[in-house]
């Protein structure tokens, strides 16, 4: 069946381009394919993040209402395997990050149940574990994640419940930055290192963003550059010589070039920093697509 997306858009999620921050058509290409997701059971794909051993491979997961899984898909759209997480819950996960911890050497999954729609929720949580060895994986093979091997990072806001859609971890640091979703200028808070996985944690208020419905957001693998994601627009900073993520996200941004996509909630820098990619969740019958932002 043949679906006009641009008007799909008009009636659902979809943004006009927010003119008030500059268009950088130089620095990236536009979207290009790379496929539909073969496993049709992702199909409200609210988080997207590289695998840190398997550079052909991206991690997702569906949002509220789904089941405590994620999804290995390949830079195609290839399912490639399904891990459950023993004894936890799915509120309504939102992003995933991946980043170090607190092992040396070790790269971590940060999986965000952080979303609310409603700002009903005093307290959200973010499991993280180490990614499991998936350099090999392929099939679509189903495995566990033990919940011996999940720690749970409780937090709050300082200053009343929000909603919160991106979740971005700084690779120099390992602080956890969040940005908001609602607020007709978004709120942006961090989560300093260590985190702790027995008290709960109040998160820290470090200012707000000239946007609204901000639904995704990644740190590239080198900590030099951030994306944030609307259901329409793509904003990037470069950090100066020096510059932390914080300052960094206090100076103007730039948009990049973005592919339409019914409902994209999803956007990962590709391991080698040479483009970035987005996902979307099935709506108005459009299958999830991949999407890859070549650098030029």
């Amino acid at each position: 069946m043949l679906v006009c997306l641009s008007c799909a858009q008009q009636k659902g999620r979809g943004e006009a381009p927010n003119d008030e921050i500059p268009l950088d058509s130089m620095l990236f290409a536009l979207g290009v394919s790379q496929g539909e997701l073969q496993y049709k059971k992702i199909d409200e794909a609210s988080g997207l993040v590289a695998s840190r051993n398997n550079p052909h491979a991206l991690w997702t997961h569906n949002d509220s209402g789904g089941k405590s899984r994620l999804f290995l898909i390949g830079d195609k759209g290839e399912h490639l395997a399904v891990y459950k997480l023993e004894g936890i819950k799915a509120r309504d996960w939102e992003d995933i990050t991946l980043g170090p911890g607190p092992k040396q050497g070790v790269n971590y999954l940060y999986v965000g149940d952080i979303g609310d729609n409603k700002a009903r929720y005093e307290e959200k949580m973010i499991y993280r574990f180490p990614e499991p060895d998936v350099s090999n994986v392929s099939g679509g093979v189903k495995k566990k994640i033990e919940k011996s091997a999940i720690e749970t990072i409780r937090f709050q806001f300082p200053d009343g419940n929000r909603d919160v859609e991106a979740m971005m971890i700084d690779p120099a640091t390992k602080d956890i930055f969040f940005v908001t979703k609602r607020e007709e200028n978004v709120r942006m808070y961090v989560a300093r290192y260590p985190q702790s996985t027995t008290e709960l944690n109040q998160l820290e208020f470090i200012g707000t963003l000239p946007m609204h419905k901000i639904v995704a957001g990644d740190i590239s693998l080198t900590g030099n550059e951030v994306l944030i994601k609307d259901y329409g627009n793509i904003y990037y900073w470069q950090k100066e010589e020096n510059e932390s993520i914080e300052e960094v996200l206090k100076t103007p941004p730039v948009r990049l070039p973005y592919e339409d996509e019914p409902q994209g909630e999803s956007i990962a820098w590709k391991l080698d920093g040479s483009g970035y990619y987005t996902l979307s969740e099935k709506r108005f019958e459009i299958e999830p697509v991949l999407y890859f932002y070549k650098r030029k």
